[in-house]
């Protein structure tokens, strides 16, 4: 009895004690101890309560407050949630991209049949042709005949040259699909065209030539340096070009490890010296800059290789941009100078023409090459044959100034036609003949290879054109047959042999009495026996629209021309 007293007596107290805290007070209270409860839950047991909560019925208690912790917590999940996300989108995109470039498919295509290859030549590299006294006997040094000694392998490149502009390995030329689509001269260097054109004919060539030309290949594959050069670099360039004339690249069976591991030292030798693009081995007048450009983008144009394309723009760029204002070029690529060198010139201009055939388009290059033409009209053009400078009378470069006129689709002009007329007797020869001793019209100057060079081209191309005159078809034949019977003769066949693809032995030679070395005069040769394939006449109907330009402007009367101070061209090539 006196228990249930007791238990009464505190229900009274406790009812008594509620009586006395207000509503707002008891609120509080209870609120005080849910915050309390909530602020010692962990993070993840909020979260299961607050899903739990919002699975509960809208009316009930636990559903409210798991909406109003969901309102809490919306922002800071935000603000985590958000970042990550991009974070992971960016690292998904990139793995993607990366995963993409890798599995890209390449593959080796050969030169089509009925694709042209770059035109082709060979100046010197240190030596160039100066200003000869006629009055005086002028002799070449020739090489002591006997087995040629191996050659010196250049000294590395002093440590404050930068070796290369673009360090990538060259192997990548062999494994790219590489057609050769020349516009201008769909002449073709594959084995089926060179057999066509070397099957004998008044025209063309024959099993001697070939094989004296094979015999060249294998002599310079023979003697390349474990670096993939041979002497210089502008002679590594001749031979890259003859190489590459012969239809051979880094995809060919025989000689593709010789021609990769020469444009992978061409290009190696590509540096940036004061702020200008050129090599790190050059001669005084930078003859090497025009040579290896020009090879250079030859190889481009055959191989599509993209290293090569960049070192071709680069070196393009600079020929482009230091043109003189007159037009042409002179030593050491002297914007200043109004000189226009045709011996120097020749070879920008060609380098140009090759780059152009190649696709590549440096900053200017179209204003560029019209003001070449109009140098070449105005300026190196004389008394029916071009100059070796502005001004001068003509001499053995007019077989130079010729070329470039014809490979630039001008080949029908007045001053084409004289300087073939200035060539019509010479012959080739390797060795200089004093004014004295030799017949009126026979070739001139000091360096007979280096001009038989560029007039076994300009005659090819004139006596071999549709539309040919009589007058030029013979001068041709007749040029042919004295070359045909002089080079594959001449050429010394070496005792040693080399391997060929088949695993028999192989006969190798050089030609002796040529340009500057054996080495230069061997690849000048090389080419002239090789100009039946290398690409077709630019007169002919499949060489495309070189010749469809409006000459009215060129072929206007001298006073006229002479009134204006300057000829207006077009060029289509």
């Amino acid at each position: 009895m006196s228990e249930v007293m007791e238990m009464e007596e505190t229900l009274e107290g406790e009812e008594l004690l509620e009586e006395e805290l207000t509503a707002e007070e008891i609120f509080q209270q209870h609120q005080a101890e849910i915050n309390e409860r909530f602020e010692e839950k962990g993070f993840f047991r909020r979260m299961k309560e607050m899903f739990q909560g919002l699975s509960m019925p809208r009316s009930s208690a636990e559903y409210k407050l798991a909406r109003t912790e969901l309102q809490r917590l919306v922002a800071p999940l935000l603000a985590v949630l958000l970042p990550t996300l991009g974070v992971i989108t960016l690292i998904v995109v990139t793995a993607i991209t990366g995963q993409t470039k890798e599995t890209i498919q390449i593959d080796i295509a050969k030169a089509v049949e009925d694709e042209a290859p770059l035109e082709d030549e060979t100046p010197p590299e240190e030596i160039e042709p100066e200003p000869v006294d006629e009055t005086v006997e002028v002799v070449v040094d020739t090489p002591v005949v006997g087995p040629v000694t191996d050659v010196v392998v250049p000294q590395a490149t002093p440590v404050n040259e930068p070796v290369s502009v673009k360090p990538a390995t060259q192997d990548s030329v062999a494994i790219i699909k590489s057609p050769v689509t020349m516009r201008s001269m769909t002449g073709s260097r594959t084995p089926g065209s060179i057999g066509k054109y070397t099957n004998g004919g008044a025209g063309y060539g024959d099993k001697n030539t070939e094989a004296a030309v094979m015999k060249a290949l294998r002599w310079f594959k023979k003697k390349q340096n474990k670096d993939g050069s041979w002497v210089s670099i502008a002679d590594t360039s001749l031979i890259i070009l003859a190489y590459l004339a012969h239809g051979e690249t880094p995809a060919s069976e025989e000689f593709g490890e010789t021609v990769m591991k020469a444009m992978q030292f061409l290009i190696d030798s590509q540096v940036i010296k004061n702020g200008k693009v050129t090599f790190n081995k050059i001669d005084g007048h930078e003859y090497t800059t025009l040579i290896a450009t020009y090879a250079l983008c030859e190889a481009y144009g055959m191989t599509k290789n993209p290293v090569c394309k960049e070192a071709a723009e680069k070196a393009l760029q600079r020929i482009v941009d230091n043109q003189s204002p007159t037009g042409g070029w002179d030593y050491k690529l002297n914007k200043a100078s109004t000189r226009d060198d045709l011996s120097y010139g020749g070879w920008a201009i060609q380098a140009l023409k090759a780059g152009k055939m190649a696709g590549l388009h440096p900053k200017g290059l179209d204003e560029c090459i019209k003001k070449a033409i109009r140098c070449l009209k105005t300026r190196n053009f004389r008394r029916g044959g071009f100059n070796y400078t502005a001004g001068g009378g003509p001499t053995g470069l007019t077989a130079t100034g010729c070329l470039c006129m014809q490979l630039l689709g001008y080949a029908n002009q007045s001053e084409v036609t004289e300087a073939l007329d200035f060539m019509r007797n010479w012959k080739p020869g390797f060795q200089a003949v004093a004014k004295s001793a030799k017949p009126q019209g026979e070739l001139p100057g000091s360096a007979p290879q280096y001009y038989c060079y560029y007039a076994a081209q300009c005659k090819y191309q004139a006596g071999m054109c549709e539309g040919a005159t009589a007058a030029n078809k013979k001068t041709w034949v007749e040029w042919n047959a004295a070359m045909k019977a002089l080079y594959p003769p001449s050429i010394i066949t070496l005792e040693e042999t080399i391997e060929g693809v088949d695993g028999k032995p192989k006969q190798i030679g050089y030609w002796k009495g040529g340009y500057h070395n054996s080495y230069m005069g061997t690849a000048l040769v090389a080419l002239q026996l090789m100009v039946y394939y290398r690409y077709l006449p630019t007169t002919q109907t499949k060489a495309g629209k070189v010749e469809n330009h409006d000459d009215a402007e060129v072929s206007q009367p001298k006073a006229q021309k002479a009134a204006k101070d300057e000829v207006d061209i077009e060029v289509d090539i």
